[in-house]
């Protein structure tokens, strides 16, 4: 399956989640410390994964998981 590419803020993080659950790789460019950046949310079945340029975060759940996609900006913001 093709991964999903997006711009930071454009799906909420349920849209986001819910594309993982799919055993879809999403691809999101963000702007992190000045400069454009691209990183990789996956999930393999047991833990989700966030792939950033500097670092591997690992979350064994959904709510850790949603929680790092809210935290750094990769998500819409609630409305």
């Amino acid at each position: 399956m093709k991964p999903l590419e997006v711009d930071a803020g454009e799906l909420t993080a349920e849209e986001i989640i819910d594309e993982l659950w799919e055993g879809r790789r999403v691809v999101v460019t963000a702007d992190l410390f000045g400069s454009e950046q691209t990183l990789t949310l996956r999930h393999d079945g047991e833990t989700f994964y966030c792939d950033t340029p500097t670092r591997l975060h690992k979350h064994d759940d959904e709510a850790g998981m949603v929680t790092c996609i809210k935290k750094m900006g990769y998500a819409k913001q609630d409305e």
